[in-house]
């Protein structure tokens, strides 16, 4: 059976914008009558920033791309559907890493823990990215835009895992420096600001 990618479009909007939403629900405002001056409070919450902050740019990015695959395709199967709520249900369980990184992002092993957790749940959104982009670029499938080389486009995978072997190696640093993964994970979403995903012609 294929679809209108209208719905999955719509569908899929819905997950990103509740998840990245549920993000700003974890940053607090500090209590007023406390022993410390509201500058030092704030400082302290600087964990949750710092969290905050990257996972509101790997959220945006991965919905900027997930765009551009939606765009390049003309119709969906239910591979390509299921593919879709793989990833989808990834990018939904994001803000639960994300507080508990915050929240333990300088207690030395707890961090290093909650560091690692939040690395394999970006490992396993790669994964899912990486396999919906495969499934729609199948060519016996003939999703993609018929002006699309679905051959070239699939290659582009390679560029695109990257980030599969640097999310390995933030788990790895998770247990060397929880705030070090962190902006390792910061420096994975700037370069997939970049167009990591080709969709050449077919004329070209």
């Amino acid at each position: 059976m294929r679809f209108a990618t209208e719905r999955i479009q719509a569908f899929s909007d819905g997950v990103f914008a509740i998840a990245i939403t549920l993000l700003v629900l974890d940053l607090h405002v500090p209590p007023r009558g406390g022993d410390e001056s509201l500058a030092h409070a704030l400082g302290h919450e600087w964990p949750s920033y710092a969290a905050y902050v990257v996972s509101f740019l790997v959220i945006g990015i991965i919905w900027v791309n997930h765009h551009q695959v939606l765009d390049a395709v003309r119709i969906v199967d239910r591979p390509a559907l299921f593919a879709n709520l793989a990833l989808l249900g990834v990018v939904s369980a994001i803000p639960f890493p994300t507080r508990m990184l915050a929240e333990y992002l300088t207690a030395g092993w707890d961090g290093s823990v909650a560091a690692a957790v939040y690395g394999a749940t970006m490992l396993a959104m790669s994964i899912a990215f990486s396999v919906l982009w495969l499934v729609v670029t199948r060519e016996q499938a003939g999703l993609l835009a018929e002006h699309l080389d679905a051959g070239a486009a699939r290659h582009s995978i390679l560029r695109f895992s990257i980030g599969f072997l640097v999310y390995l190696v933030a788990i790895l640093v998770a247990f060397l420096s929880a705030p070090a993964a962190l902006v390792l994970h910061g420096l994975i979403a700037l370069y997939y600001t970049f167009d990591q995903l080709r969709t050449p012609s077919a004329a070209a």
